[in-house]
């Protein structure tokens, strides 16, 4: 038989009996027992509802002077966000994808209260792969957002994982151009850390992405850009992409698959490879008509004389 101290439903009765507006830490405590036991039993709905109300109180428990000014202002809150989270983890069992949402967002406030980014982009990356299917474009604002706390605390190396997370479901929404200004985003973070080979992969990356979405000036435009960083100008992946290009210029497919197979393409991410596999796409005589009548404007300013 269940005793009262560990069936839910006694405690959860037991509280009818607390003012739980005036006594936080008891009413708190046995939300606590009651979220546990409810998660146990697998009573998912009981168990997240317990969770958002002990994550409440240990939040109004932090907000009251304590002897000891370091628990309230650091130990209380991080509770209420590892509660904040646990709803949220049960909030996607329960397919509720707004409040998995909303949760894991709450979770990084209080982790930033407590002056934890780490901890704070991790519930957000949290919620963003619980997401992933079901809401993508959530799921990459959420990434975002991620990605933001970090390189605010100046810990953009950190983030890196996230950044390809979010450039993995741009693509897979078919949302290009927000796939490779992500993949420009990691590499801008990786210069402020000297993380070389993961700057240059993010920019060949971009200049992939825009290929294949038969973006070429882009491509080309992004090439440059990124060439005027050193490092990316003596790397493999800049030789990789300057071979793509050229091409492309000369509209040879054949040599566009070789480039393809290159290993500085291998070593890229996944979802990259496969799109760099199935390159060129796109009209390639189109390009190279264009690229013949760009130089024919040119060579005709040049011997303007009016």
């Amino acid at each position: 038989m269940t005793s009262s101290s560990s069936d839910p439903d006694k405690l959860i009765t037991k509280l009818s009996f607390t003012r739980w507006n005036a006594d936080w830490k008891s009413a708190t405590t046995l939300y606590e027992q009651a979220a546990i036991a409810y998660r146990f039993r697998k009573d998912n709905e009981k168990a997240k509802d317990a969770f958002e109300k002990a994550s409440k109180g240990q939040e109004m428990i932090s907000s009251y002077p304590s002897e000891n000014i370091s628990i309230a202002v650091f130990n209380i809150p991080w509770d209420a966000a590892k509660h904040m989270e646990s709803a949220g983890a049960l909030a996607k069992e329960l397919a509720r994808w707004d409040e998995v949402s909303d949760f894991h967002r709450r979770a990084s406030e209080l982790y930033r209260e407590c002056g934890r980014a780490q901890p704070a982009s991790d519930a957000l990356a949290k919620g963003a792969s619980f997401l992933e299917e079901k809401a993508p474009e959530d799921a990459i604002k959420m990434y975002d957002e991620a990605c933001s706390v970090l390189e605010e605390d100046g810990k953009e190396q950190m983030a890196f994982d996230l950044y390809r997370a979010a450039a993995s479901l741009y693509v897979k929404l078919e949302k290009y151009s927000d796939a490779a200004a992500t993949f420009l985003r990691l590499g801008s973070a990786a210069d402020k850390c000297n993380a070389i080979n993961s700057q240059c992969k993010g920019y060949l990356s971009a200049i992939i992405i825009y290929l294949y979405a038969h973006d070429f000036q882009q491509a080309q435009k992004c090439y440059n850009d990124c060439s005027e960083v050193q490092a990316f100008l003596s790397s493999d992946q800049n030789r990789c992409a300057m071979k793509l290009l050229s091409a492309y210029e000369e509209g040879d497919a054949e040599e566009i698959k070789r480039a393809a197979q290159s290993s500085a393409i291998n070593h890229l991410d996944h979802v990259v490879i496969r799109l760099a596999r199935k390159l060129p796409t796109g009209d390639l005589q189109a390009i190279k008509k264009d690229l013949a009548a760009d130089d024919g404007e040119d060579s005709l300013d040049e011997n303007d004389l009016t």
